[in-house]
């Protein structure tokens, strides 16, 4: 397994919105055309920003995940719109690419001490997958969603 994540762009955004979740999991998240209207439209409002990705296991595209962020915050650094494609899933890239994801706002983000997401209540496998990451349930609910959380350490740069 070769995961990597690519920005989502015009040479790829076609193959992006072709990708489909099981049918028994069509309501837990939204598919990846409105997660790419959110770039544009940004509904939690103009300070967020939001970087799409597809995500590869090499040359095939195997899912989507986006970061959405207020880049000026220590807790506002989000993973959203995240989905395996059906043909995909239970071969292991859903805890690849959420580990990438993590690498990657991590690596990007100085002022980061906190990434968030939401879950769907009744989205035991996904909960099951956040949980083995280390997120946690915060208590605060969104609709049908809860709000899990990882607190991240930053390694002091001064030592």
């Amino acid at each position: 397994m070769e995961i990597q994540l690519q920005k989502v762009t015009r040479e790829n955004w076609e193959e992006a919105i072709s990708l489909r979740v099981a049918e028994e999991q069509a309501g837990f998240t939204p598919p990846v055309a409105v997660s790419l209207a959110k770039v544009y439209v940004k509904p939690d409002g103009d300070n967020v920003d939001y970087i799409p990705f597809a995500i590869y296991d090499g040359p095939r595209m195997v899912g989507f995940i986006m970061h959405a962020c207020e880049e000026n915050t220590a807790d506002m650094y989000w993973i959203n719109g995240f989905l395996i494609d059906e043909r995909y899933q239970g071969q292991g890239y859903g805890r690849a690419a959420l580990t990438e994801m993590i690498r990657w706002i991590l690596s990007r983000w100085d002022r980061c001490r906190e990434i968030r997401l939401t879950v769907h209540g009744n989205n035991r496998i996904a909960k099951r997958l956040y949980e083995s990451a280390g997120f946690t349930p915060t208590g605060a609910v969104y609709g049908e969603e809860e709000v899990w959380s990882l607190p991240v350490a930053k390694a002091d740069s001064s030592a």
